[in-house]
């Protein structure tokens, strides 16, 4: 197993060297340590969680319920135990909202009016500083789940109808399903990415039909997926041995027809705040046909807004939506091949949350984040167990760490997408509905696929990516981005001893996981750099901080 993918920084620069052949390795590692030693999961729960939370716990913990875990987040865990630190965070206040810091920032000139200015901005600035950090850790998942991007939303507005989105996902994370299922539909954003909004009736003189875009995507992405599932999110079988299908083309032309009518609510070319409303219902534009989906037919007499909500119902009551949703969030959260009794366990609080209700989003997180799987120590999980981190949440991790602050409150980090140069990827950036990874994708000619395992964030993730995310740390590392910089203060006091400091960073950084070989391997590097002026120790702590986000142990989160 490789220990370390960085070459030691000098004494007299640590972090301007370039990387090495070590570094370009780090891909294979990487999928190594997510495949190593072959076997898969039980499926049997763990043992319960600790009465007594270790800080090693506490910051595993933290590292898939937030992205970062400081010494008074650990802290807290430890004091208040898993389940009532969930508790608080819910009622934890953020700040601005996005739709207000832009408009207080004036992006709400009508300059701006076909750019995604202070977009960019007000994405970094939540994620990074919001002290509801539960909140936009879920919020980032449901963003990769129900995706719009800034590559597909060319409209007026186009940086406020993303900015009310997210503010939109914000605000339901934790509510219901079908509510959230709703909020998603008639929002603006949604409108536009998948053409819902201003899709008109059929008109046979013209060969007109209903546009299907949404339709297919909110049953194949956003709700119940291609196949028929059992209840722990495995492939229903016909008497053939053959998966059966959700849904077919007669469907989504019934649905379609449901999703007709619906436009944004007074758009204005002064006034943006029209994107922050949910879209409205014009009965003119409204299929007038009977609408058969999904086993169910909506008379064509029923009125537009009672058969979006007729049709909203029964996709969000479908079998499969609790184990559809319930793994992709295990997956964005915890690890990428969770077993079918983990999956089973979260389907089950989807389906009933303990009170007879079903849907219950907070209820799916508690589940998610709570179940004897997740809560087992690092050490002795499967070898299958754990997940690539993303870029996006690396990034994060490290300025929540290390308090990262914009003393402008401008937070000019900008794009992140540039793979060569950056991270390779940037938040509601995605390149396509299918989000910036799919959550079956296996890494061809792999250990991975050969042991029928999934490793999603490894779609964006090669040799050069990695280079590029690597020096790109380097520089944020050592010199912050644009004017958002860090504080290192609480961690130079740890200088001077520079196995001391690494171990910080590994419990800080990656929960502990990181071996004593590995952390040796850094300590050592860590070392050669004279500690002996206020200069050298801020070296050595971005040394030690740099060179454990670089290693392998560290990119896959156990």
């Amino acid at each position: 197993m490789s220990h370390l993918i960085c070459a030691a920084p000098t004494p007299a620069d640590p972090l301007d060297s370039a990387p090495t052949a070590a570094m370009v390795s780090s891909v294979a590692a990487t999928s190594g340590l997510l495949a190593a030693c072959g076997g898969g999961s039980s499926g049997a729960a763990a043992p319960p969680p600790p009465t007594n939370i270790t800080s090693e716990q506490a910051a595993r913990f933290l590292l898939q319920a937030s992205f970062a875990a400081n010494d008074a987040d650990i802290a807290r865990v430890k004091a208040l135990g898993y389940s009532a630190w969930i508790d608080e965070q819910v009622g934890v206040a953020g700040t601005q909202s996005h739709v207000d810091w832009m408009v207080a920032k004036g992006y709400n000139a009508t300059t701006n009016i076909n750019s995604f200015a202070g977009v960019d901005n007000t994405l970094w600035r939540k994620f990074i500083a919001s002290p509801d950090a539960l909140r936009q850790r879920i919020t980032l998942a449901l963003s990769e789940i129900f995706v719009i991007s800034m590559a597909g939303l060319p409209v007026q507005w186009r940086g406020f109808a993303l900015a009310a989105y997210v503010d939109m996902l914000a605000a339901n994370c934790f509510a219901n399903y079908r509510v959230l299922l709703e909020r998603v539909t008639l929002s603006c954003g949604m409108g536009v990415y998948l053409n819902m909004r201003g899709n008109q009736k059929e008109d046979p003189a013209r060969g007109r039909q209903p546009d299907e875009n949404y339709a297919r995507e909110v049953l194949q992405l956003l709700s119940i997926g291609l196949v028929e599932l059992n209840p722990d999110g495995s492939r229903r079988l016909n008497s053939a041995g053959q998966t059966i299908d959700t849904y077919d083309q007669a469907t989504i032309s019934g649905l379609a027809k449901v999703f007709t009518g619906w436009n944004f609510d007074a758009a204005s070319a002064t006034d943006p705040s029209f994107m922050s409303r949910p879209m409205v219902h014009d009965p003119s534009k409204f299929s007038p046909a009977s609408k058969t989906f999904l086993g169910t037919t909506i008379a064509g007499s029923i009125d537009g807004v009672t058969a979006l909500g007729l049709a909203l119902d029964r996709i969000a009551s479908h079998a499969n939506v609790g184990p559809f949703i319930g793994r992709q969030l295990i997956q964005r959260l915890v690890t990428s091949n969770p077993s079918p009794a983990y999956v089973g366990r979260v389907a089950a609080r989807f389906n009933d949350n303990g009170a007879g209700v079903r849907g219950d989003m907070l209820a799916v997180v508690k589940a998610v984040l709570l179940d004897a799987e997740a809560r087992t120590d690092a050490a002795p999980v499967a070898a299958d167990w754990g997940k690539v981190r993303e870029p996006v949440q690396r990034f994060i991790q490290w300025a929540r760490s290390y308090g990262a602050t914009s003393p402008t409150d401008l937070w000019n980090i900008g794009d992140l997408s540039d793979p060569a140069t950056r991270l390779g990827q940037s938040p509601l950036r995605s390149p396509s509905v299918f989000n910036f990874f799919r959550p079956g994708y296996v890494p061809p000619n792999t250990a991975i696929g050969a042991l029928g395992l999934v490793a999603p964030e490894l779609q964006i993730t090669n040799e050069s990516t990695m280079v590029g995310y690597a020096n790109f740390m380097q520089g944020a590392v050592a010199n912050g981005r644009g004017e958002v910089v860090p504080d290192y203060s609480s961690e130079v006091g740890f200088a001077a001893d520079a196995a001391a400091l690494v171990a910080r960073q590994a419990l800080r950084l990656a929960a502990g996981t990181l071996s004593a070989d590995t952390q040796a391997v850094i300590g050592s590097a860590v070392a050669t750099i004279n500690a002996g002026t206020d200069a050298g120790k801020l070296n050595r702590v971005r040394a030690a901080i740099h060179l454990v986000m670089c290693s392998p142990e560290y990119l896959v989160q156990k």
